[in-house]
């Protein structure tokens, strides 16, 4: 084969690897590896110009270790390196020896000892001399109207004319290589881009999610907030139960991005949304060919949580094959794919949620009773917003800005018997319920004040039965008879001090008393029903001597 078509089978199957879409340091190492095979080459370098430095720098070489890699910088003008960066012109020195320019920066040139490059890009020390001189040569590479780098090589001497020629191939490869720099510094452009993009998200979240953000200032809602203030900072499995709509899902978030694991997933899945086969594979991932339609392998849940947190919404609706498998992973902390009888190892927090009774589901045989307390280390019951209605005004205000913003509308004005109307309305779909109220009065509004007409149907019903009863029913008329009643009696009778005291405890005991009639004496739900802790509830209880 004559020069010329070696030349041409060089520059065809160079021009493949720049085609294969591959990293930058891996097309040059290939693409030198070629010209080391066919020319010789003992090694090789790619620099580009780093703006930050204003300096060149080796970004991938063959022949070369890393620590030498790392000493290959260069500013414009300064050694040979430089000097074709800064006029555009190939640099050709035939024997590096007798070049007094030539700064041997990397230090991987030594008298005596020389190596080769083989067609894989590995070195081979030669024990002896080489037979002559080392020829060096460098082109710059051209992106536009600039130089954006260079490409230098090392090759034994052999004569001016295979000098000349081996300088005119490795100008043609400059050009093509330009393009994909071209094309590697805008993927960097992009990555760096998507890395702040990803940090910022990252850092909104950690802000929307502080504590201080959630909305409630209720005394059972500040219980909650104290103890996943408490819980947060710890690895332990979380048990958040509550009925659908009171804010589950935020109070796991708020627990995974206060957490040391905020910079990792946080992964949820509703175990009630889908069928136990596709569940299984959702939650554990399977093999191609575990069954009908599994024509690839599948990375589950708990594999992509690894590290950070996955939130099980729903866990209560679980089947008995599922709580199996869910209890081996939290007890052996390690997973197995549908089909697959290898083991792989995790690291997830997780966090369950439950709007059932999971002790009731437990006496009913349809949970298992070791799960639950594999799941009920820490326990947090989110009371209902009929439980902690003082937060309602404050939710109102935030949904209002909210769906303000996001249709146009300038909805502000709440007239005091539409805010009467929404503090004293049950809430059986709790916040959730109140947000959708919100945003259909936002959508529906034409001007700034909130009428009643903008409510939806069920909750102007309500209004309308509540307008019908007896104005003698309402809780302030009721509280006013209470407090006259009570005030007739205690000065009536030989102790007139301590009214106060006296009238209060006694309005406890028998508000408490009542409230565990209408729950059966449930503690869990009074506590709830009432809006304060459970903790508090069973202090009052033994204070007051409540049966």
């Amino acid at each position: 084969m004559d020069r010329a078509e070696q030349e041409l089978d060089i520059l065809k199957e160079i021009s493949q690897i720049l085609g294969d879409g591959l990293e930058l340091g891996q097309v040059f190492q290939r693409a030198m590896a070629v010209l080391s095979d066919r020319l010789n080459i003992i090694r090789a370098s790619l620099l580009l110009w780093d703006e930050a430095s204003d300096q060149l720098r080796i970004v991938a070489a063959v022949g070369l270790t890393h620590e030498e890699m790392k000493r290959g910088r260069y500013a414009m003008g300064e050694g040979i390196t430089g000097r074709a960066m800064a006029t555009g012109e190939p640099q050709i020195i035939p024997d590096v020896s007798q070049e007094p320019d030539f700064l041997n920066r990397t230090g991987s040139r030594r008298l005596g000892v020389e190596s080769t490059v083989t067609a894989a890009g590995s070195r081979r020390l030669r024990g002896a001399r080489t037979s002559g001189p080392i020829s060096f040569i460098c082109v710059p590479i051209k992106d536009g109207d600039r130089y954006v780098g260079a490409i230098s090589v090392d090759k034994p001497f052999i004569d001016d004319e295979s000098l000349g020629a081996e300088t005119r191939l490795l100008t043609i490869n400059a050009g093509s290589f330009s393009q994909s720099i071209r094309l590697h510094h805008l993927a960097q452009i992009e990555k760096e881009r998507l890395l702040d993009e990803n940090q910022r998200l990252r850092e909104n979240l950690h802000s929307k999610y502080r504590f201080d953000n959630i909305i409630g200032t209720s005394p059972a809602m500040l219980d909650v907030l104290a103890l996943i203030g408490q819980v947060a900072a710890s690895r332990a499995t979380c048990l958040l139960l509550g009925e659908t709509g009171c804010g589950k899902e935020l109070i796991a978030k708020a627990i995974h991005y206060n957490s040391l694991r905020k910079d990792k997933a946080l992964i949820r899945i509703n175990c009630g949304a889908l069928s136990p086969q596709l569940l299984e594979s959702e939650l554990f991932g399977h093999v191609k060919g575990a069954f009908t339609g599994a024509i690839r392998d599948k990375v589950g849940r708990f594999e992509a949580a690894d590290g950070g947190t996955l939130f099980l919404d729903e866990i209560g609706t679980l089947e008995p094959q599922l709580q199996v498998k869910l209890l081996r992973v939290l007890q052996e902390r390690e997973v197995e794919r549908v089909g697959d009888h290898r083991s792989l190892k995790v690291d997830v927090r997780i966090i369950a949620a439950s709007n059932v009774d999971l002790e009731h589901e437990i006496h009913k045989g349809t949970f298992r009773e070791d799960l639950y307390y594999r799941l009920n280390v820490v326990t947090l019951h989110i009371p209902p917003l009929r439980s902690r209605r003082q937060d309602i005004p404050q939710l109102i205000d935030f949904f209002l800005d909210k769906y303000n913003a996001e249709n146009s509308r300038n909805l502000q004005k709440i007239s005091r018997e539409v805010l009467n109307t929404l503090l004293r309305y049950p809430w059986p779909g709790n916040v959730r319920e109140l947000e959708n109220a919100i945003e259909r009065a936002v959508v529906l509004s034409s001007g700034q004040i909130f009428t009643d007409e903008l409510l939806p149907l069920q909750i102007r019903l309500f209004a309308q039965q509540v307008r019908g009863e007896s104005s003698d029913d309402s809780v302030e008329v009721l509280a006013t008879r209470l407090a006259t009643q009570a005030i007739r009696h205690f000065t009536q009778g030989p102790d007139q001090n301590g009214i106060y005291d006296q009238v209060i405890a006694e309005v406890e005991r028998r508000l408490i008393a009542e409230a565990l009639n209408i729950n059966s004496g449930v503690k869990t739900r009074t506590a709830d029903y009432l809006g304060i802790n459970r903790n508090t509830l069973n202090k009052k209880v033994r204070q007051l001597g409540v049966e």
